[in-house]
């Protein structure tokens, strides 16, 4: 299928492309991030290296990959979705206007409400206030520290004066957890910003002293760690030294001193992922599953990389950070993931129950979709692609295969 790109584009605006040519001119056209109007004669020109290689592509998948369906979900400039369906059905493409009427048809039914700013905080005296329906302004003032929430739903600590700790010297610690639905940001005292998704929590310090600075989470969090250093020597660290930062998590340890880096670390997903956007980061094992009392294997993450680990073993892969850090940017990014994990993330944001009858062991998705969206809105464009069907019940959803 060698095309000269020039022919294939003018047969596109004529209307006589077949459904698989109609494909990867979108797809071309999200390529070039030519959302508005016609790529010029000096951008076809420019880009038919990609042209030929997107060509190539897609020959290959669909001779490679025979048994494996895989639907791709793109947006263009007005929710447009562009679907793909690799695979022994082979490869057509479905318009905005088809994706759109099967959205539209689910959303009347039933709908499920996107999450949204919602989180508990637990203070160390055992105090737990709601922040989701807490008022602007001061919240609570604890050990030489005035919690403030603001208008944009940060919470934001600053010193008030005061010096104290817990008994016998002790650290005190304050948590933050989001329920399903629920998302946070919050601003640690050392200057270290925390967002947290859906169904995650983070434990910290009122105040970090010594020689680190400790937190503990579980779930899923964005951390931009504050560089910190040590005014005067003490304990054999000289002053002017980094404070390196640690998150804790369940058999991983992530040190840092001062970088951008996101965590998944979900019980229900099969690895813990670390990313690292800038900077760099240590992720460490602690021992094993069975006994994790001990690190014996820790990898160095470079930007645009992410450390999986699992029971066995870190691994190491370079990752599309656009696609990771979608939640916090309010979207979902799917990147031929199979159908429960994506329903997982949905779940969690969604705070939903889903229900599978059938196997859906070899249905992979990729695209964007709108985190902002009713429930309908997401799950009608996914069964826009024909394979997948959901029924909607209160807060239970149901996967079913398509019948038609």
């Amino acid at each position: 299928m060698r095309r000269d790109p020039k022919r294939l584009l003018e047969k596109y605006k004529a209307g006589n492309c077949s459904d698989q040519e109609k494909a990867i001119v979108e797809s071309w056209y999200l390529e070039l991030k030519s959302e508005e109007g016609t790529p010029t004669h000096t951008i076809i020109e420019n880009t038919k290296d990609k042209v030929w290689a997107a060509l190539s592509a897609a020959e290959d998948t669909t001779t490679k990959r025979p048994n494996i369906k895989t639907i791709y979900l793109r947006k263009a400039a007005a929710w447009a979705a562009v679907i793909f369906i690799i695979g022994a059905v082979g490869l057509f493409f479905l318009n905005k206007s088809k994706v759109q009427q099967v959205a539209n048809h689910t959303v009347k039914k039933n709908d499920v409400l996107p999450g949204g700013n919602k989180a508990f905080l637990t203070l160390a005296d055992g105090r737990k206030i709601s922040l989701t329906d807490a008022a602007n302004g001061e919240l609570a003032k604890q050990e030489g520290l005035v919690i403030k929430k603001t208008a944009d739903g940060q919470l934001v600590y600053t010193v008030a004066g005061s010096d104290k700790e817990g008994e016998n010297g002790a650290p005190l610690f304050n948590t933050i957890e989001t329920p399903n639905g629920g998302k946070y940001q919050i601003n640690l005292p050392d200057g270290t910003k925390v967002w947290l998704n859906a169904a995650s929590s983070l434990r910290y310090p009122t105040k970090f002293t010594g020689s680190t600075r400790t937190v503990e989470l579980k779930g899923e969090g964005y951390f931009e760690v504050a560089k910190v250093t040590v005014k005067s020597s003490s304990a054999g660290i000289k002053a002017g030294s980094r404070v390196p930062f640690i998150v804790k998590t369940a058999y991983q340890e992530v040190e840092v001193l001062g970088t951008h880096f996101n965590i998944n670390g979900y019980k229900d997903e099969a690895d813990i992922k670390t990313t690292l956007l800038e900077g760099s980061v240590r992720v460490s094992l602690k021992g094993d599953w069975n006994n994790p009392s001990k690190i014996n294997d820790s990898k160095l993450l470079s930007p645009g990389e992410q450390s999986q680990l699992n029971e066995k073993n870190i691994n190491v892969k370079a990752v599309d950070i656009e696609s990771v850090m979608a939640w916090k940017a309010g979207d979902f990014i799917f990147d031929g993931d199979d159908l429960k994990s994506i329903m997982r993330k949905i779940a969690r944001w969604y705070d939903v129950e889903v229900i599978y009858k059938g196997e859906f062991e070899n249905l992979k998705f990729g695209g964007l979709m709108s985190r902002s969206k009713n429930i309908s809105s997401v799950l009608g464009i996914m069964e826009s692609t024909g394979r997948i069907h959901f029924a909607i019940e209160g807060t239970r959803i149901t996967v079913l295969h398509n019948e038609k």
